[in-house]
């Protein structure tokens, strides 16, 4: 089946989700027109750079973690919409990184409700649809389907599947919130507000969060992980506690 033969987002307006696996077969009939050996086909559509850095994160079966997948298109500041499996339908949720939004045919509520370290990536490609204002209108999604960057992403961090610290933070550190991190629209309380106050005032290594109030090993790599997402987290490897960590 040709590409052009298949919308790959779902048509605008009211969606009806297409189900997993017809949505799979069509990926399986891209890789077999794929070159051999080639680009998969899943991100042949991307930017270089953008491709290059989900290239390091595929796995045996071609796909990628949520978080690893939004913290690159983040990065790279690339709007794209990422096909999400989510139980037997596909979810196509679209990335603003520059405007802070996401498109998405769901209640974010819903899609968040869900168990998200059980999302998986199907497809990331290149965003047809456009932000709200945009010129092009006919392409902006309607009013009510578009969401705030911020809580996803914490959300996703917080409560995804990755364990381990993302590669860009990983590895002998200390680590501090950035004063300008908008504190008031991270969804915390508790030992979490705690810790990310302190992180305001103090640097702390990953062993230090670890044995923090509330926190353990885990739980303080995911308050990193979420914080680096909002473009919060300051990252320090020459200093003093970092250069002496041993625990790597």
């Amino acid at each position: 089946m040709s590409a052009d033969m298949f919308e790959p987002t779902i048509p605008f307006g009211e969606p009806e989700l297409m189900r997993a696996s017809t949505y799979q077969r069509y990926l399986e009939e891209l890789d077999a027109d794929a070159v051999p050996g080639g680009v998969s086909s899943r991100i042949a559509s991307l930017s270089p750079s953008l491709m290059a850095d989900l290239l390091r994160f595929e796995n045996e079966d071609g796909g990628s973690e949520v978080l690893e997948v939004m913290a690159a298109c983040v990065r790279h500041a690339k709007r794209v919409t990422i096909q999400l499996q989510s139980g037997d339908r596909v979810v196509p949720l679209t990335v603003f990184p520059q405007e802070r939004l996401v498109h998405c045919p769901l209640p974010l509520d819903e899609l968040l409700g869900k168990e998200l370290a059980e999302l998986r990536v199907m497809h990331v490609e290149h965003a047809v649809r456009r932000p709200p204002g945009d010129p092009e209108g006919e392409l902006v999604g309607e009013d009510d389907h578009h969401h705030a960057l911020t809580p996803l992403l914490w959300e996703l961090g917080m409560r995804g599947l990755r364990r381990s610290l993302l590669p860009e933070i990983a590895g002998p550190a200390v680590y501090r919130v950035a004063p300008a991190l908008d504190l008031a629209a991270l969804p915390i309380s508790g030992a979490l507000q705690a810790a990310v106050l302190r992180l305001t005032r103090q640097a702390a290594s990953l062993r230090d969060l670890a044995e923090w109030p509330g926190l353990d090993r885990d739980r303080a790599i995911r308050l990193l992980n979420a914080l680096y997402l909002q473009a919060g987290l300051i990252v320090s490897r020459s200093h003093p506690d970092a250069v002496r960590d041993k625990w790597f």
